[in-house]
């Protein structure tokens, strides 16, 4: 089933038909255990909509389908994630640091935005007017419950400043971490069960409404298990309202940066496509 946060109410579809629900508490829907049981019970009371009418809602405008929940992100998690990151930090002296936790037990993961830094479907992401080359990470991103179980999958845009990090990889939180860093949606796929290992994770950017960027990857190229990475991040942690983590990038641009009124779009199967305009702060 897949699960859509309106401007004013909350769209559901699954088997059964696509329901049009009230403004939830998201933080409380979301820090609940058993999300497909607890929807399927709820939405017996929505209305009932067409497909024609779920679309007209979704283009008047999807916020990201979160309320306060942390995301967190998980690096160098594809061996072309690794080989970029090796040498953006090669004058540094960093890149050792990328290929010893490429193969090491222990996974790279960090703090990546609040709620207040996250954009909606549409919305505005921002790159920095301090760094010189911006890139967007197309990611698989995990809904986990409180308990530390993936309930959910979304697609996610993790911005990151490279010449930032480049420089030296102790800049990562200001090449992470600022206003505007990060996407979701459009909307969560809410299931137990992975995706397949063939799903594909494509990444588009548009110039002038020409496009100037594509590439893609397969979650076959995950080096790490997804339930892995969340119970890593569960380790000394703990998430009362559930978080979301974006699972690393495998499509990474190289020669190119983004632009003010770039347009990034991230598409992954059997979920939907995140649309995002570029901008700069």
């Amino acid at each position: 089933m897949k699960l859509y946060k309106l401007t004013s109410g909350t769209l559901l579809e699954y088997e059964d038909g696509i329901f049009l629900g009230p403004e939830l508490d998201w933080d409380q829907l979301l820090g609940r255990e058993h999300l497909p049981q607890l929807l399927k019970s709820e939405s017996a009371h929505w209305e009932k909509i067409t497909f024609e009418k779920s679309e007209e809602l979704k283009a008047e405008g999807l916020l990201a389908p979160m309320g306060n929940q942390e995301i967190w992100a998980a690096g160098v998690t594809y061996y072309r994630s690794r080989t970029a990151r090796m040498e953006e930090s090669q004058d540094s002296g960093g890149a050792d640091f990328y290929d010893k936790v490429y193969s090491a037990d222990r996974p790279e993961l960090f703090f990546k935005a609040t709620a207040s830094r996250v954009s909606p479907p549409g919305g505005i992401v921002n790159i920095r007017k301090d760094s010189t080359w911006d890139v967007p990470e197309p990611e698989l991103t995990l809904l986990i419950s409180p308990s530390g179980k993936i309930q959910g999958y979304t697609v996610g845009n993790d911005m990151s400043s490279r010449s930032i990090e480049g420089e030296n990889p102790l800049y990562l939180p200001q090449a992470k971490v600022y206003l505007g860093c990060a996407a979701i949606g459009p909307c969560i796929l809410i299931q137990k069960e992975a995706l397949p290992a063939e799903t594909k994770i494509r990444l588009e950017i548009f110039r002038d409404e020409k496009l100037a960027f594509a590439g893609e990857t397969a979650l076959t190229q995950l080096k790490r298990k997804p339930q892995e990475l969340a119970d890593w991040l569960f380790r000394g942690n703990s998430f009362p309202i559930g978080c979301f983590m974006m699972t690393g990038t495998g499509v990474v641009p190289d020669d190119f940066t983004l632009g003010k009124g770039d347009k990034v779009r991230i598409g992954i199967d059997g979920i939907g496509v995140l649309e995002n305009t570029v901008q700069e702060i």
